[in-house]
C-alpha cells in the first residue's frame, strides 16, 4: 500500500485502538476513530476499504508484523485487537506525563511553523503524526523573532549540510559590503540575539581556523567538491561556556572575574536574568555581582545595555576600556551641545 501524508496518523490511531483492552473496536468503530482524527487535522476522511488495507499493511511481516487478531462476538460481528496487550508498532516508552509535556512543547514549537523554518515544520508534523497531537493554533505563547532577518531561508539546508558532512562554497558579504568566496566545512549552527551563525572549518593560506559566519551575510551557497574535514577538536557543547554570545576571543584572552555594581532599582532585574551562567551575587546590599568569562565584544554590548545603571569594578583593564569609551562618547554630546549654542 502506498504511504501518503495521512498514513502514519492512521496507523497511530489504529495502534491505540488495537491496544485498548477496555473497548471492542469493530471495523466501523475503527473507521470512525480514524476519521475523527483525520477530519480534525486534515479535513478529510477514509473508507472501510482503506482501513482494511491499513490492517493488512500493519499485519504484513515486512512492514510492522503487528499481531492483529479479529475476535468474534455478538453473532456475526468481530472486533480487532492486538493478541499481545503490550505490543505497539511505535514502541513508545513515554509516560502519560511525558506525553502531556510533549504536547505543550509541540504547541510552542508550532509558533515557528511556516516561512523560512521548513525544517521545523517537518519536525512538528512528524511529532503530530507520531503522537496524534493537534497543535493549538491560538497564540498562547509568543517568542521573540525577526521574520525579516536575511539568511533564515538558508537555515534548513545549512543544518542538513552539517549533519551530512557536506563542505560548502559560500558567497559572503561583510558588514562593509565586500563579497568573498569561502569554502567552509560546517560543524555547528547557533542562535544568539535573534541572529543565526554558522561555525565551521575554513582552510586559508594563513592556515586552518574555526570561522563564525552570520547567516544574514550569506548571499548564496552551494555544495563544494572538496573532501570534508571532520571536526575532531572542538566540543560545541562546551565551546561557548566561557563567553557571552558567539564570539570566541583569541587564545591569549584568558577567563577573568568581571565584577559589576548596579543601581538598586536595576539590580533585581540582573539577578532574575543573569548575564552569564557563572553569575554570583557578591553583595546584595551594595548590588554587586561577578561573572567568570573571557571578555569579548558581546560582553561589552551587554554591559553597555545597562548604562547608566552599572559600573565596572573589575578587572582594571576592562574598567579602563569602558572609561575611555564613555569619555569619547561624552565628548560627542558635549560637542553637539556647544555647536547648538554657538551664534
Amino acid at each position: 500500500m502506498p504511504t501518503n501524508k495521512n498514513a502514519l496518523l492512521r496507523y497511530q490511531i489504529l495502534d491505540r485502538c488495537f491496544s485498548n483492552r477496555y473497548r471492542k473496536y469493530t471495523i466501523e468503530d475503527l473507521v470512525d476513530a480514524v476519521n475523527e482524527a483525520l477530519y480534525d487535522m486534515y479535513g478529510s476522511e477514509v473508507s472501510v476499504r482503506q482501513i482494511r488495507d491499513d490492517i493488512k499493511y500493519m499485519r504484513d511481516r515486512v512492514s510492522y508484523d503487528a499481531p492483529i487478531e479479529a475476535v468474534p462476538f455478538d453473532g456475526k460481528r468481530c472486533y480487532y485487537r492486538y493478541s499481545d496487550p503490550n505490543y505497539t508498532i511505535f514502541n513508545t516508552e513515554l509516560t502519560t506525563e511525558e506525553v502531556t509535556k510533549l504536547c505543550s512543547t509541540i504547541n510552542m514549537l508550532g509558533r515557528y511553523r511556516g516561512g523560512a523554518n521548513r525544517w521545523l515544520e517537518e519536525v512538528i508534523s512528524n511529532l503530530e503524526l507520531r503522537f496524534g497531537i493537534k497543535t493549538n493554533r491560538e497564540h498562547i505563547v509568543s517568542f521573540e523573532q525577526n521574520d525579516q532577518l536575511r539568511g533564515l531561508e538558508f537555515l534548513s539546508e545549512l543544518i542538513d549540510s552539517a549533519i551530512n558532512h557536506q563542505p560548502l562554497n559560500l558567497l559572503y558579504r561583510t558588514y562593509n559590503g565586500k563579497e568573498t568566496n569561502i569554502v567552509i566545512h560546517p560543524y555547528h549552527v547557533k542562535q544568539y540575539n535573534n541572529r543565526w551563525f554558522l561555525f565551521g572549518l575554513e582552510q586559508t593560506s594563513y592556515g586552518d581556523r574555526i570561522a563564525n559566519r552570520a547567516l544574514d551575510r550569506i548571499v548564496k551557497f552551494s555544495i563544494s567538491n572538496v573532501p570534508f574535514v571532520p571536526n575532531t577538536k572542538i566540543d560545541f557543547a562546551t565551546r561557548f561556556d566561557d563567553v557571552v554570545g558567539v564570539t570566541i576571543p583569541d587564545d591569549d584572552v584568558q577567563k577573568e572575574t568581571v565584577v559589576l555594581k548596579f543601581e538598586p532599582d536595576r539590580f533585581p532585574y540582573v539577578v532574575s536574568k543573569p548575564i552569564h551562567h557563572s553569575q554570583k551575587i557578591l553583595s546584595e546590599d551594595e548590588c554587586i555581582i561577578q561573572i567568570e568569562v573571557r571578555p569579548n565584544k558581546e560582553l561589552e554590548s551587554v554591559i553597555f545595555s545597562y548604562f547608566p545603571h552599572v559600573e565596572v569594578l573589575e578587572p582594571a583593564t576592562l574598567r579602563e576600556q569602558f572609561k575611555e569609551k564613555i569619555s569619547k562618547n561624552l565628548k560627542k554630546y558635549l560637542s553637539m551641545k556647544k555647536d547648538c549654542t554657538d551664534e
